[in-house]
């Protein structure tokens, strides 16, 4: 909430409490038939405030919201839940943004491996829908 209350500080609450939160968002997302998308960023990360953009109101945006409970977690410096990241198979160094995408159970069904999301920015909004649409394909 932080976060919001104050635009500037960015889209990732750095107070967070990232297991509870995605706790939360998979009872969610089981009681409105979704997947959870786990993302990892950082206020300091141009590329994960576009990333954000993008989901909000960019081409991806009806997709995320009609697909996904969406969860943010807080990487600061490669310093905070990175177990987090370990858990889901996101190798947090080939860069962020980077997501995992988990099922009803909590398992990872999808991950970036390489830093695919990283250039957000040079992806472009239409970019970053093709990348979400190649994973909700059934």
């Amino acid at each position: 909430m932080a976060a919001q209350a104050n635009p500037a500080a960015g889209p990732y609450d750095e107070s967070a409490d990232a297991q509870a939160d995605i706790r939360s968002a998979l009872l969610d997302a089981q009681r409105h038939k979704k997947q959870v998308l786990v993302v990892f960023g950082a206020n300091w990360c141009g590329d994960c405030k576009m990333l954000d953009a993008s989901f909000k109101s960019g081409a991806v945006a009806p997709l995320i919201q009609q697909r996904y409970q969406v969860v943010k977690v807080n990487v600061g410096r490669f310093n905070v839940n990175v177990d987090i990241a370990e858990r889901y198979g996101v190798p947090l160094k080939k860069g962020i943004p980077a997501v995992a995408v988990l099922n009803a159970k909590g398992e990872a069904v999808h991950a970036t491996q390489g830093g695919e999301l990283a250039d957000a920015r040079k992806m472009g909004d239409a970019g970053v829908a093709a990348y979400f649409e190649q994973w909700a394909k059934p």
